[in-house]
């Protein structure tokens, strides 16, 4: 197989296994969930996926894992007050610099 016609079928055999996931929900699900269990479980899900992509980034990301770690309680503090997304990402970025710079200096 030549290596276009490999790269067409991993692209459509991709999308396909994508799509069903999706698509299985509104095919089986004909009403309302009623189970408290299960709709609380599937508001959740979201949350814990998208924490358990980012959190493991967040200590690659930086140099020290203590610049990590301060940036991480500074965008949890600034999170828990209310302030928006974007004041929560510079306040984060801002205190990872700081200690970074902080650290290359001692």
């Amino acid at each position: 197989m030549d290596p276009s016609s490999y790269l067409a079928v991993a692209i459509a055999t991709m999308a396909v296994v994508t799509y069903i996931p999706r698509v299985l929900p509104l095919l089986l699900v004909r009403g309302r969930i009623q189970s408290t269990f299960l709709r609380s479980f599937l508001y959740y899900v979201p949350y814990a996926v998208l924490s358990g992509m980012t959190i493991p980034a967040i200590f690659t990301a930086t140099s020290t894992p203590v610049s990590a770690t301060a940036g991480l309680l500074v965008a949890v503090g600034l999170g828990l007050s209310g302030r928006t997304l974007l004041t929560v990402a510079l306040g984060a970025s801002g205190m990872v610099w700081l200690v970074e710079w902080l650290l290359a200096i001692l």
